[in-house]
């Protein structure tokens, strides 16, 4: 069936710092994401990314959105553009922000509103950036999968995303699952995550699973966190495929503890403040 990811991977991933090491040498992530209805999930990309390690992470977001997020947490930061939903007017100010990144969250929170779709494609196409594809930019890449070909790219749909962007349904026969995403990730030369009980990583050359995570990781937010995570790691340089793996392993194992302690109860912010735990292990 294939690998599990272990937490040797962590050991790969989290060298020994230089003592000279300053801000910038470890990653600006750029987060791309909410709409006037949500402010949730580029916040909990941005918190789970800084969690994660990366220096510095900048969150672009609609006014609403961004002037929540900013009242949320001084370690954010978050710049407001004047609209309730991304359209195409936006892009121009939105790719202003991109110089000085090392990689991009996309997709939490926009909405599936055609001008929005429109605009995610569009900022992927003038961007050159190593890039998580999350929610709602799954959607707007669905039907234009080139965009996406032979590029550094990670992928975390679940399943239902997984058929929109395949047109594959999938059940739970893990088999089934580790072919489809190999398949895909082979076609177009990506890195897909697939998200599940069991999780699915394949670039299309190696396919792993991952076993961590637990029954209560149902909750709104946990899927956002995982990107956050991902993109953390490519901003500070690491590969898609290892990067893909490791922010499996890592959310799912801050899920495990945070359900153990909360249980039913769990948020996913409970998640995030048990990825200090999990690096430490």
């Amino acid at each position: 069936m294939g690998k599990s990811v272990d937490k040797s991977i962590l050991k790969r991933i989290y060298k020994k710092r230089d003592l000279w090491s300053h801000k910038y040498n470890y990653g600006h992530l750029f987060v791309v994401g909410g709409s006037k209805q949500y402010s949730g999930s580029p916040t909990f990309n941005a918190l789970s990314a800084l969690r994660a390690g990366v220096d510095l992470v900048t969150i672009v977001s609609p006014k609403r959105a961004a002037n929540i997020i900013a009242s949320f947490e001084p370690d954010l930061i978050a710049y407001p553009i004047d609209c309730d939903y991304f359209s195409i007017k936006e892009l121009e100010e939105v790719l202003s922000f991109v110089k000085g990144k090392t990689a991009v969250v996309i997709g939490g929170g926009m909405s599936r509103r055609n001008e929005t779709l429109e605009f995610i494609r569009e900022f992927l196409r003038k961007i050159s950036l190593p890039v998580v594809i999350d929610a709602d930019a799954i959607h707007a890449v669905s039907n234009e999968l080139e965009l996406i070909k032979n590029r550094k790219v990670v992928l975390t749909p679940h399943v239902y995303e997984f058929f929109v962007l395949s047109g594959k349904k999938l059940g739970k026969d893990l088999k089934e699952r580790v072919n489809a995403v190999k398949e895909f990730a082979r076609k177009w030369n990506v890195t897909v995550l697939l998200k599940g009980h069991i999780d699915v990583i394949s670039n299309g050359k190696k396919t792993v699973i991952n076993k961590t995570g637990s029954p209560f990781m149902s909750k709104g937010g946990m899927g956002d966190t995982l990107a956050g995570i991902c993109g953390a790691l490519l901003a500070r340089g690491i590969e898609a495929f290892d990067a893909a793996c490791a922010s499996a392993y890592i959310n799912g194992k801050a899920g495990e503890l945070a359900s153990k302690e909360f249980g039913e109860s769990v948020l996913a912010s409970d998640l995030i403040e048990k990825i200090p735990k999990v690096l430490k292990k």
